[in-house]
């Protein structure tokens, strides 16, 4: 694809991309079908079972459960935005995208992801009610407070990723329009940019700080005071399992923001590691958590766990 001329300023500028992740391993990238499809198949399955589970179970028709339901909601829409792509490159080497479907799926992508952040925060907030504020749970964590909440928090993340999304397609990309990643990642896109990058670098860097510091940071006050009351006043089995819906929550924290923040320090990483090595820690970050959030949900949850286990039974006495 030939790159724009613009007039005015008399430089070149790709409208279409091609995208090659791990282009290290070119030989063998068809091969990488296979483990791409596996996981986008139980990141599928797996995110999608417990959602039916919880919707349901009416024992799970809480705010807790249908908050979880949402991050496994996320979890497919991140993977559904970069995984189907992928293995069309893979396997039919379809890897064009015009710079308008590059930015989208950076939209989608990143605002899903910051979604997903914003959830768990939720979550925190209802379990803090929960053994904090015990007698006033149901008084406070309403639907009304729920629904209030969640438009705060696509308030906030589309006032931080459309800035981002809108500064990037204002660059012009002259270097190459190959980008060495499997998805449209801002800063494998900005690599190709020629000129003055700052202001989206910038506008990246904000988003990589609110969500991962911001965030992270509330969230550990958060957790900290939950268990602070948990060992003052809880006892016996109630302690045991708030101490474990708990850990749960702040085991799933610490997989999002600790395989994001090691993402972005590794991309910004000029040449100290290989771009094999780059995409591999964004896979991490982007499909590690989908792929693990129905394991982690599904074994330590004990409410999820016993209505799989009474969903296999059924379904075995119904083969039966």
């Amino acid at each position: 694809m030939e790159p724009v001329v613009y007039n005015q300023s008399f430089i070149l500028s790709y409208t279409e991309f091609i995208l090659l992740g791990f282009p290290g391993i070119s030989g063998w990238r068809p091969l990488l079908a296979i483990p791409s499809f596996s996981v986008y198949l139980v990141i599928l399955s797996g995110n999608s079972l417990i959602i039916c589970l919880i919707y349901t179970d009416k024992t799970l028709h809480s705010p807790m459960y249908l908050l979880m339901s949402v991050v496994f909601a996320i979890s497919i829409t991140i993977s559904t935005a970069i995984l189907p792509k992928f293995l069309l490159d893979l396997l039919f080497h379809l890897n064009q995208v015009s710079l308008t479907g590059c930015l989208l799926q950076m939209f989608s992508i990143y605002f899903s992801s910051t979604c997903e952040s914003s959830v768990i925060l939720l979550m925190s907030l209802d379990r803090y009610v929960a053994i904090c504020r015990p007698l006033r749970y149901h008084n406070i964590m309403t639907k009304r407070l729920l629904i209030s909440m969640t438009i705060i928090a696509i308030i906030r993340n589309c006032l931080l990723i459309c800035p981002l999304v809108l500064l990037t397609s204002m660059v012009q990309f002259c270097k190459s329009n190959i980008i060495l990643h499997f998805a449209c990642e801002n800063m494998a896109l900005l690599s190709l940019a020629c000129g003055d990058t700052t202001k989206p670098q910038i506008a990246g860097l904000i988003v990589r700080i609110l969500v991962n510091v911001l965030d992270a940071g509330l969230l550990l006050i958060s957790y900290s005071t939950i268990l602070y009351t948990v060992m003052k006043t809880v006892i016996g089995k109630s302690r045991h399992k708030a101490l474990n819906t708990c850990g749960t929550h702040i085991l799933v924290a610490m997989l999002l923001y600790v395989t994001g923040l090691a993402s972005s320090l590794v991309l910004r990483m000029d040449t100290t590691l290989s771009i094999d090595t780059k995409n591999l820690f964004t896979v991490l970050y982007l499909l590690g958590p989908a792929f693990l959030y129905p394991f982690i949900y599904g074994l330590r949850v004990s409410e999820i766990r016993k209505s799989l286990v009474k969903c296999w039974r059924k379904q075995n006495n119904l083969f039966s």
